[in-house]
């Protein structure tokens, strides 16, 4: 048996690390298309990209590896199907049971290990992800001046040029308005002027030659000044378009950046908080309700005449206006621990997925009897339109609340889990016409019996 499990495992390590790699090679696609406009043109450097690349691998591993799983079970056993070697072994007297156990067992050590991942590896990629991209959509694009147009990426400064060359960095016809100050507004024209920026990025130094400054002060009205120049520089601030990292340790993590732990330490402290609150309500409502039939029709200066229904509403207006901090906080208390929960849900859900794929992969690979690629990816990429959309679909009902957490993380597997036992079942009990010319063939043809020769009695 120890050998039947290793030639069965080893069926799957191929179709599983292809399957693995194309996937994550398609999510790597479908990530650069999303996100190349927002890269390109920031003049990071390869060391960055590279970076964020690989940051964002993390979570295309634990969307692949499930998939992988499934694709593998289907051509491992379609491919010992179609070579007779799934009827040879029920020959031999091993059930479908004992030929999925092997592959069980791996997927539930892929699964503890990929429970491990999302729990370890993957809330600190996560969070890297997020504060490299914050850095990065902070960072500014090369200052590109157009003839002919204002630019205004510096804060404070507004910069028209005439005339721009492609091999220098010349420029004819300048005009800039600085209105950085809020006391006065300069307008500086020159005829010609060069651009560059100071080594950290930090600075954009302007040098121009033949112009005129001319400030205007507001706190002084009429106050007008005019100053010639032959040549002269200008320093300003080009804060954003040199890249600078945050540090991750101040900046705040949501629920796809906490592990499992951390998550249910946080829903405990929102349960605490919400007995809390709701002993406060139930206080605020038994004090206002005694009062309420404490009351006495009396005239008071509130209610001169004594009006009961006046009485009431007045009191059901205090009980309100008591009541509302207290509601608001438990609404969204309750929304902080749906996330939360949904959170923790689907960390142990999508690995066990790997678990469910192979109660579906087995039978159905047999049914099919073809190990190609092909019929694999086609075979599983119904399963994976119905995994992918109970996943989503129930994570937005819950996240809404029309599901609990647990419902709407767990639909899809207990869905294609009770169809792959059910297929399990149906494909282990069902007896097969064993074709047995397959084996006639291996035995020598003196150990065979003779055949009969005409009509023999």
């Amino acid at each position: 048996m120890i050998i039947l499990g290793r030639h069965i495992l080893r069926m799957h390590i191929g179709p599983f690390l292809f399957s693995v790699v194309l996937l994550m090679f398609i999510f790597l696609l479908q990530f650069l298309m999303k996100y190349l406009d927002q890269l390109a043109g920031k003049g990071l450097s390869a060391a960055v990209i590279i970076e964020l690349i690989t940051l964002n691998l993390a979570w295309m591993v634990v969307l692949a590896v499930p998939m992988g799983v499934l694709v593998a079970t289907l051509m491992a056993f379609g491919g010992l199907a179609s070579t007779n070697q799934v009827t040879a072994m029920r020959a031999s007297g091993i059930s479908l049971y004992r030929m999925i156990a092997p592959v069980f067992v791996a997927a539930i050590l892929l699964c503890y290990l990929l429970i491990r991942f999302n729990n370890d590896v993957l809330p600190d990629a996560n969070h890297r992800v997020k504060v490299l991209t914050s850095d990065i959509s902070r960072k500014k694009p090369t200052l590109s001046l157009m003839p002919g147009m204002f630019t205004q990426l510096l804060q404070g400064h507004s910069i028209l040029v005439r005339k721009t060359f492609e091999n220098s960095n010349d420029l004819e016809g300048v005009t800039i308005i600085d209105h950085s100050s809020p006391t006065t507004t300069s307008t500086i024209t020159a005829r010609r002027g060069t651009i560059s920026f100071s080594p950290d990025y930090r600075k954009l130094i302007m040098d121009l030659e033949d112009g005129q400054i001319h400030q205007v002060n507001a706190q002084q009205q009429g106050q007008y000044r005019v100053i010639e120049f032959t040549t002269h520089r200008m320093a300003m601030d080009a804060e954003g378009f040199n890249f600078q990292r945050s540090q991750e340790s101040l900046t705040p993590r949501g629920d796809r950046e906490l592990s499992a732990q951390a998550m249910q330490a946080i829903v405990d402290s929102i349960e605490r908080e919400e007995a809390r609150s709701t002993e406060r309500i139930r206080t605020t409502m038994s004090k206002h309700i005694a009062e309420l039939f404490s009351a006495k029709p009396l005239p008071t200066p509130a209610f001169p005449t004594g009006d009961s229904a006046a009485i009431v509403q007045h009191q059901a207006a205090l009980l309100r206006q008591a009541l509302e901090p207290d509601v608001l906080q438990r609404t969204w208390q309750a929304t902080d621990k749906r996330k939360f929960l949904v959170e923790i849900h689907k960390k142990y859900a999508i690995p066990v997925a790997c678990i469910v794929f192979v109660l579906v992969g087995a039978p159905l690979g047999i049914m099919a009897r073809r190990g190609t690629f092909g019929v694999g990816a086609s075979l599983s990429l119904g399963f994976f339109l119905l995994y992918w959309s109970c996943l989503i679909g129930g994570e937005k009902l819950a996240d809404r609340g029309a599901l609990e957490p647990w419902v709407g993380m767990w639909m899809a597997n207990i869905i294609i889990g009770i169809f792959g036992l059910y297929i399990t079942v149906r494909t282990a009990r069902e007896s097969l016409t064993i074709d047995w010319s397959v084996f006639s063939r291996l035995v020598p043809r003196s150990w065979r019996a003779p055949e009969p020769q005409g009509n023999q009695p």
